[in-house]
């Protein structure tokens, strides 16, 4: 795991501006760093530099770093991420007569794979990753984004040039020409997030999930070329369920992903997502060492919990508690970490654990993935619980924005669009900061006519996890020189629950297959207990310190919100309006972090 920055141009590269911007991407590969530049092109020069900043988890040898080089191909690669059936690969590729150069690294599959069999190759990768393919003697370059965006791959296209990086803001500090796209901040608004491939910045892109791009290069202009090497919909069928099936492909999963170089923890917070995971490792006879996070005298501590598997399991289990307070004074340091911004308070308890964890470990194992494989989130069992009521709309209009998203009333609409978004949009707060709505819409994300049930799927993976979850999973372990691994964001995990009917689901029972799973190992308490998760009391910390945060909004006031409607939702404290403050918040801080490298 590992992050870079390059770019090629028609004309001369300020290197050491580019070693300048590096500097925001170390923190994502410190073991070492390289530096591959130079000037190709077969018809006209190119000039191309790129810089790489290495985490070492697989063949930890020189001559597995980065950017690798093919002499027989002419070839260059730059790879963020792990290929977790690299073996197979090369055994593959191996039998065609080529050679390889490394002992087992899966880069130097990517760079033979992509050599040989050209972008069809992609389609046989098992893993997470950001890829950028150069073949500059053919001006070519290509750009791959793994198919759940767990990796990020930033770009931007100028006359003569290309830039591109897994940070965002590394682009920015390299360039002198951006501006804010006020769209993309009122969409963030609107959904906490702003979705692939738009960014915050109006000339700036990302990579989608799933995404290939190709680039050629010629008479001083750059062509770029996009396609779907994977879409998530492909896969939506209604053949029946095989559970059998289900428990080998989640094993091999979490089997796959438990093998590096250097020892791996697990993330175990003691949920039924971790915890299956862990049973899992211990039945293919893998040695588990587990990581937990709790809190000192809090009502969300639950060690109890994480202390009853790693018992049960007797894994090299590690535990660390900490003071809500001790969170408190790391709220605006877990929002400068982030390079795009994003709303989700989670992130602050995300980026400690990943923090502290990084201190021992340089790969973790996560379960993030799980509630949207199975349903798992309380949202998804209202949306299928609930009795659809008449009028929903209509209610909605008349519901006061200050009292919150208007979430409980269009969730009963008999309009599936209107129900399933009010999960995730907040066209009330766009009304109440007076900057009207957005122009999302959750229409673009289905393509076919599909069950209630499927449709719902399909927007948890291509809004919630592609979009919010992985971008907060990726950045706030990477701050801390972390990798993390998420066996239930397989592929081909996802592609086997998509294609058979939801008879494994439950609205009453979520995640029943995982219960099952360890159901001889738990009672019923430890089971079927309230979902909690590592949270942060978001409501107490943005009230408390009200005046504190909100002192300086000069960067939002810039956009027609005006202060006086940011202190309306001051008058009626409640959860939502905390969450809708953190989102102002992060939005703020974000923009000041920006503001000496972007132009209004």
């Amino acid at each position: 795991m590992c992050g870079f920055i390059g770019k090629v141009s028609f004309e001369n590269i300020d290197h050491e501006s580019l070693e300048n911007c590096n500097k925001l991407i170390e923190c994502r590969g410190p073991d070492n760093k390289n530096n591959h530049k130079g000037v190709s092109g077969n018809r006209e020069n190119l000039y191309f530099d790129l810089i790489f900043n290495r985490l070492s988890i697989l063949d930890l040898a020189d001559n597995a770093s980065q950017p690798m080089i093919s002499e027989k191909f002419g070839t260059t690669i730059l790879f963020n991420g792990e290929i977790y059936n690299h073996n197979e690969l090369r055994k593959k590729i191996e039998s065609k007569g080529i050679k390889f150069n490394t002992s087992h690294s899966d880069t130097e599959v990517l760079l033979n794979g992509l050599s040989h069999y050209g972008e069809q190759f992609l389609n046989q990768i098992r893993g997470q990753f950001a890829i950028v393919f150069l073949d500059l003697e053919k001006n070519k370059l290509l750009f791959a984004r793994d198919r759940l965006g767990q990796k990020p791959l930033f770009y931007k296209i100028s006359n003569n040039s290309l830039i591109f990086s897994s940070n965002l803001k590394s682009i920015v500090q390299n360039q002198n020409d951006f501006n804010l796209d006020e769209n993309s901040v009122f969409k963030y608004l609107e959904l906490g997030v702003v979705p692939s491939p738009n960014t915050i910045f109006k000339n700036i892109r990302k990579v989608a999930p799933g995404q290939l791009i190709n680039f050629q290069f010629n008479d001083s202009n750059i062509e770029a070329r996009k396609s779907q090497y994977w879409e998530i919909e492909d896969y939506v069928s209604y053949e029946e369920f095989n559970e059998k099936k289900f428990y080998s492909l989640f094993d091999e999963a979490v089997s796959i992903r438990s093998q590096a170089d250097v020892p791996v923890a697990n993330f175990l917070s003691g949920g039924i997502d971790s915890t299956s995971i862990i049973k899992s490792q211990i039945q293919n006879s893998i040695d588990v060492n587990t990581y937990s996070v709790g809190y000192l005298n809090s009502k969300y501590d639950e060690s109890k919990w994480f202390n009853l598997v790693s018992s049960k399991y007797k894994t090299n289990h590690i535990s660390e508690f900490v003071n809500l307070a001790d969170i408190n004074k790391l709220v605006i340091e877990s929002i400068q970490i982030f390079d795009e911004p994003y709303s989700d308070p989670s992130t602050l308890p995300s980026y400690l654990i990943s923090k502290l964890i990084s201190q021992k470990y340089k790969v973790a194992i996560s379960g993030d993935g799980g509630d949207e494989l199975l349903g798992g989130y309380l949202r998804t069992a209202k949306m299928f619980a609930n009795s659809r009521i008449p009028f929903a709309a209509q209610i909605y209009n008349l519901y006061p924005s200050i009292f919150g998203s208007g979430n409980r009333i269009l969730q009963k609409s008999y309009d599936d669009l209107l129900a399933y978004g009010s999960f995730f949009q907040d066209n009330k707060l766009m009304n109440l900061l007076g900057i009207g709505n957005s122009s999302f819409e959750l229409a673009h994300i289905l393509k076919n006519d599909h069950t209630a049930y499927k449709n719902f799927q399909l927007i948890e993976y291509k809004l919630y996890l592609m979009e919010m979850m992985m971008l907060k999973v990726d950045r706030t372990s990477m701050a801390s020189s972390l990798e993390v691994r998420s066996p239930f964001v397989d592929h081909k995990l996802v592609e086997y629950i998509l294609s058979c009917q939801n008879s494994y689901y439950d609205h009453k029972n979520p995640k029943s297959l995982l219960k099952k799973f360890i159901k001889d190992d738990f009672n019923d308490d430890f089971l079927n207990r309230k979902k909690m998760g590592f949270v942060f009391d978001v409501e107490t910390y943005i009230y408390n310190n009200f005046e504190y945060l909100f002192d300086d909004l000069s960067e939002v006031e810039n956009f027609g919100i005006k202060r006086q409607n940011i202190e309306k939702l001051r008058t009626i404290k409640s959860r939502i309006n905390a969450n809708r403050l953190w989102k102002i918040l992060f939005l703020e801080n974000y923009l000041k972090s920006t503001k000496k490298l972007i132009s209004y």
